[in-house]
């Protein structure tokens, strides 16, 4: 089976994903978050590091609960409509301060 390659929004959209999951992370022990979400610590550096931008619902869903992160954060980075500066900027609490305004979105 071939491929086809992930288009540049579609690497840009990963590495937004890794940057948010790496923040959620906040200095907590990769490999355990990386075993309560059923992945490989590798996988998890590579999602966090940008270099698998397209990785299984299944994976997000778990790293998601174990970073205790919405999901529809997640998506909402993913898909670019949350503040793409705060993302890459690196702040720890991003997350933590995304998420419920993304969920009164969602719910409104």
């Amino acid at each position: 089976m071939v491929r086809i390659p992930l288009t540049p929004e579609q690497v840009e959209a990963g590495r937004r994903l890794g940057a948010l999951l790496r923040e959620a992370r906040a200095g907590r022990d990769p490999e355990l978050i990386a075993r309560t979400a059923g992945i490989s610590p590798e996988t998890l550096r590579k999602i966090e590091a940008g270099r698998m931008p397209s990785p299984g619902f299944g994976t997000i869903v778990g790293l998601c609960e174990a970073l205790q992160l919405p999901v529809q954060t997640a998506a909402r980075i993913w898909l670019g409509a949350a503040d793409q500066q705060s993302a890459q900027a690196g702040h720890a609490g991003h997350a933590a301060h995304t998420a419920p305004a993304v969920a009164e979105q969602l719910a409104g």
